[in-house]
This record gives structure tokens, sequence and C-alpha cells, in this order.
């Protein structure tokens, strides 16, 4: 795992394939629910944009539907047309530009699809009201007051493959230079790959090997298309949080299978397949998957969830738990995150030329 020595620091580079991070820190997902027909605006553009300014090293989108009935709400973000290009191309370069790699999370919300966004109370949107059936590995709603998905059949599940693939083509003519494949959260899959959603008696249902057989799939269409050269990440859940639910003993074992499709970093989140799970939520309550997922699958990691400080990023990286370390809401606290994390350590301070004066040597 080149790159990845213990104790080499938040802001040492990272080279992955053939692209060099400038430092340890990413901009994790986020969604916005600000977007009309999937397409990005200006509020994605300055979003994503100032993280970029503020010292990250990879700035992601949020969660980028590959079908339209992929969005968690109306109004995500997407990439199932190739009129949704041009926006993208335009944030992807002025990421790039600002010396960060460009990143786009490709997900499917599965039986979590058709949603109001946050504001608007979460809940699920009525064909009425412009919302559509979810699709799902089985009929089961997430909420008992949910409408029940569609479950997919064998040629819808081939599609799914085919929507992420060509979602991939997209992306990389839009300039990004990170994939990741949503596969955490309740999402679909996750929603494969977890018993308390999972309920198929086909090939794709039931034993190990079967519940992770469209993620393998995935990930292979993927590189039919993503090039050699770039870096592609896999988000998992690392443990659903529920008894009888996916847990961190088949998360490294997933890790393990997935590294020679051509996976290279493994997203270690948690939770999200029921509404009912009782997460333990603590400053860096995750790092520990991401540190056994390293370890005992041989595979680059990163961790996610609760890190908020310089020194506890840096904490993170020097022991080794992982590779990479993904902040999301204290970005949306700090978009110069990266700047003020050098400062704290010690480190140079590389602003935009024209934010120099604020960043004094």
């Amino acid at each position: 795992m080149p790159g990845s020595e213990a104790g080499s620091g938040l802001f040492a580079p990272l080279t992955i394939r053939g692209l060099t991070l400038r430092n340890r820190i990413g901009v994790s997902p986020m969604c916005q629910y600000s977007c009309e027909d999937g397409l990005a605006t200006d509020w994605h553009l300055v979003h994503l944009g100032s993280r970029a300014i503020g010292g990250a090293a990879l700035v992601f989108t949020e969660a980028t539907a590959v079908a339209a009935r992929a969005r968690i709400s109306p109004a995500d973000l997407g990439i199932w047309k190739d009129e949704q290009i041009t926006p993208l191309a335009r944030i992807a370069a002025f990421v790039k530009a600002n010396g960060a790699a460009p990143g786009i999370q490709l997900a499917h919300a599965g039986r979590k699809a058709s949603t109001r966004r946050p504001w608007e109370g979460g809940g699920q949107v009525p064909a009425s009201e412009g919302g559509w059936q979810p699709e799902a590995p089985s009929a089961a709603p997430f909420r008992p007051d949910d409408s029940p998905p569609c479950a997919l059949s064998r040629d819808a599940i081939q599609g799914v493959a085919d929507a992420f693939r060509d979602a991939v083509r997209r992306a990389l003519d839009a300039g990004f230079e990170v994939v990741e494949i949503h596969g955490a959260h309740g999402y679909l899959l996750h929603e494969f790959l977890s018993p308390l959603s999972n309920f198929r008696s086909d090939e794709y249902g039931g034993s190990f090997e079967k519940r992770i057989r469209i993620v393998l799939e995935v990930a292979a269409a993927v590189r039919t298309v993503w090039p050699e050269k770039l870096p592609l990440f896999l988000r998992i859940s690392s443990t659903d949080w529920v008894e009888g639910g996916w847990t961190i003993d088949e998360s490294v074992e997933l890790a393990r299978r997935v590294r020679p499709v051509g996976v290279d970093l493994i997203d270690c989140s948690s939770g999200g397949a029921v509404s009912t799970a009782q997460i333990p939520m603590a400053p860096g309550y995750q790092v520990a998957f991401a540190e056994r997922i390293r370890r005992e699958a041989g595979i680059l990691t990163a961790a996610v969830g609760l890190i908020t400080t310089p020194e506890q990023a840096d904490a993170v990286v020097r022991s080794g738990s992982s590779d990479l370390v993904l902040v999301a809401r204290e970005f949306l606290r700090d978009p110069y995150f990266g700047l003020h994390a050098a400062q704290a350590l010690g480190e140079r301070v590389e602003p935009p030329i024209q934010y120099a004066r604020a960043f004094p040597k």
C-alpha cells in the first residue's frame, strides 16, 4: 500500500494508482438536495470549489444518482444522461485547477428513493406529487409506513450494473479523477449486502457470496470503463449495528474480494440499513473499522465520522488506522479546514495566491 506507512502524517502525499493527492484530507460526499432534473448548479460549484480552495486534497460530489429512479429525492444530483456532464465538468475543472482531485460518488438509493428533502420533513413523495416507486432487492419497505418497493428482477439487476457503467463513462468525460461506488447507508447495494433487507432466494440472496454478488458485478462493470490509472473507491457500512445484520467480519471479507476486481480503497462508514439501529456515536467512532479492514484485508482505507479537529485527523493517519480522512460536517462549518489544519499542525500552508495575505508564512 504505497504512501500509507504509519507515522506519515496528515500532510504526507498519498499516491493511489496514477493519482497523487497533496495530503490525506478529503471532503466526504454530502447531499445538498439542490438540483432540478439532476443538474449541478452554481451552488454546487461554490460549495465544492471552496473546499478545494480550502486545502482539501480530494473533493467528492454528493451521492450522484446513476438513474432518475435512483435518486434519494427529486432534488438529487444526477449523472444518468449526457446533459448532466457539462455542469459537472465545470466543477471538476475548478476543483482540479485549485490543487484538489475531483471525485464523484455514484449511487442508487434503492428502497430509500423518492423521499422529501430533510428540511421538508422527509418521508416518501407520492406519485401524485412527482414521486415514483422505489426498487430494492426485496419488496420490504425501510419504514413500516412506507409503500413497499418493487423487488428487482434479474434483468433489472443487470440494468443497475449497466447504469453504474454508463455513469462512469460520463464521469470520465466530465473530468473526474476518483470514482466512489456507494455501497453504504441502506441504499441499494447495501440493501443487497444486509440480511436485514435482502430476503431473496436466488443467486443474489441468502449466503454471503450471493449477497455480495451485485457489488462485485458493479465494480467489474465500472472497471471496464474507468481507466487503469485512476482510483476506484467503495463506501460500505462496516456494520449494521443490529443483531443479525451485516457485520465487520463480512466487511473485511468483502474488502478482500473487491480488491482483485479493481477497488483500491474502502471508505468505512456504518449503519443505515434499518431505522431502529442504535449507533454509539462518539468522536472517531468508525475509525476502528477502517483500521481493521486495512490491516486484515490489505487494502487502503478511509476513515469518516465525527472527525473534527486537525489533531484527531492527524492521529488517525499517524497511527496507521487509515490512509485517508474524509471530513463532512466540519467542512460545512469551516470550508478552509485543510488550510487551518496545516497551520495547527505546523505544516506549510499553501493557500491560493488570492488568499495569501490571510495566511502569512
